[in-house]
């Protein structure tokens, strides 16, 4: 067996955080570089590794869903951030909804305490010559990183923006209005819903196309990711957009008129202890006064007190087709791999994935083991095989999703009972891929 070379990991967000526990659980000596807090980013709020800056949810745990299959195929690759999600879980139906702080706390804390790991409080600005070596900074990359990037890519990195979304504190919102409900009555009744008729939802779009935004710098051109599209671009489509996306009201029913509303607001929980809700799917580039303003037109808001508004930042990545192999390697640096949203992935378990991957791949490079990605046919190797092998000119972030996956060989009518196939296709795949490689898991 060779020498095991301590491995140098820089970003201490999702990916970078679950690589350096799934390592450091295998007895590699790692050094986790995170510039926070000495040096914050636009959207983070604290020190905390592996901080989540947008939604609090994992999304669903469904097994007929993209997302909850990737759960399912992580949960045979022994995830370590999916124990301290679930560990941290607040009510929000099928969703994997969590405590924020009490999850980047309990994260913080098991890395800190590993024997194995070292954190370095300090901006990386320099890609180190050591190998092995992952970079995961995410797409908040500093731009000292960001230049180094491009220098050895030879071209400038991708980018997009994010939005995120306001969240208020339930004893400011109006439970007269607000009412809790699942749609169609489907689960735990987790969400409160504010209710707008059709007048009010005309004022709201009026007030929200006419509001003053958070503007793009003059050198960047806005190119938004479907998933996480401001409220405010998505009216920009048509005025009833937003009745058919994230207001629909479709399975819910006032218990005041006994009626469906016109357009209805959710609010998610996410803190466990109940204060804290979020507005789904509002991420926002309003500017801060227009937000406060706009949003208390909502019925059940109108007093509401919001712990945190939305905000816009630049998201980077890099064109993974053109320069990341099988391993997660750039092409051409041998030992030099990537992992999380800079490789063009979309979503915190995707990220979270990616970083579980890159440690597996350094760890058998370290102990002269066999390596290959998951097949086609799970959730995981279909997402990475899109992010190798995109022809787009100008690939787009990507979440997991069935679309992805190689057609079953049998034709099914059922829309469910397909997606439970592919599902139950997409796992057994996974298993025998462990089953196959199981010695990076010893």
């Amino acid at each position: 067996m060779r020498r095991r070379e301590p491995v140098t990991l820089i970003g201490g967000g999702l990916a970078g955080s679950e690589a350096a526990l799934q390592l450091a659980a295998r007895g590699h000596s790692v050094r986790l570089f995170e510039m926070r807090p000495t040096k914050s980013t636009e959207a983070h709020k604290s020190g905390d590794l592996a901080e989540i800056v947008c939604s609090n949810s994992f999304k669903s745990e469904r097994d007929d869903t993209a997302a909850g299959v990737l759960k399912l195929e992580l949960d045979l690759l022994g995830c370590r951030l999916l124990d301290f999600a679930r560990r941290a879980r607040v009510p929000a139906g099928a969703a994997l909804a969590m405590d924020r702080e009490r999850f980047s706390g309990a994260v913080t804390s098991a890395l800190l305490q590993s024997p194995h790991l070292s954190v370095v409080r300090e901006e990386a600005r320099r890609i180190p010559a050591e190998r092995p070596c992952i970079i995961a900074t995410g797409p908040l990359t500093s731009a000292a990183l960001q230049e180094e990037l491009a220098r050895l890519l030879g071209e400038e990195a991708l980018y997009f923006y994010d939005a995120i979304a306001p969240s208020v504190l339930l004893d400011s919102v109006d439970r007269e209005i607000a009412f809790k409900a699942a749609r169609y009555e489907k689960g735990e009744a987790d969400y409160y819903n504010c209710p707008l008729n059709k007048e009010e939802y005309e004022h709201f779009v009026d007030e929200l196309l006419a509001a003053d935004r958070v503007q793009p710098k003059d050198f960047e051109k806005a190119a938004y990711f479907q998933g996480c599209m401001p409220i405010e671009a998505i009216a920009e489509g048509g005025r009833e957009s937003l009745r058919f996306g994230p207001m629909r009201p479709v399975g819910l029913q006032d218990p005041r008129s006994g009626r469906r509303p016109w357009a209805v607001v959710q609010l998610r929980q996410e803190t466990l202890d109940g204060t804290l809700f979020g507005l789904v799917g509002f991420q926002t580039q309003l500017k801060y006064p227009d937000q406060r303003r706009i949003f208390s037109l909502i019925p059940g808001l109108e007093r509401a007190e919001f712990a945190r508004l939305g905000s816009l930042h630049r998201n980077t990545f890099i064109n993974s087709p053109k320069h990341l192999d099988e391993k997660l390697q750039l092409r051409g640096q041998d030992g030099l791999h990537l992992a999380g949203q800079m490789i063009g992935c979309e979503g915190y378990v995707e990220s979270i994935a990616t970083g579980l991957l890159a440690a597996l791949a350094v760890h058998a490079r370290q102990s002269d083991l066999p390596f290959a990605p998951p097949p086609r046919e799970s959730i995981l190797g279909s997402l990475l095989a899109y992010l190798r092998q995109n022809t787009a000119q100008r690939p787009s972030p990507m979440n997991v999703n069935f679309g992805l996956l190689p057609p079953l060989s049998e034709r099914i009518r059922s829309k469910r009972e397909r997606k439970l196939a592919l599902a139950e296709r997409a796992v057994r795949a996974m298993r025998a891929w462990r089953e196959e490689f199981a010695a990076l898991f010893d």
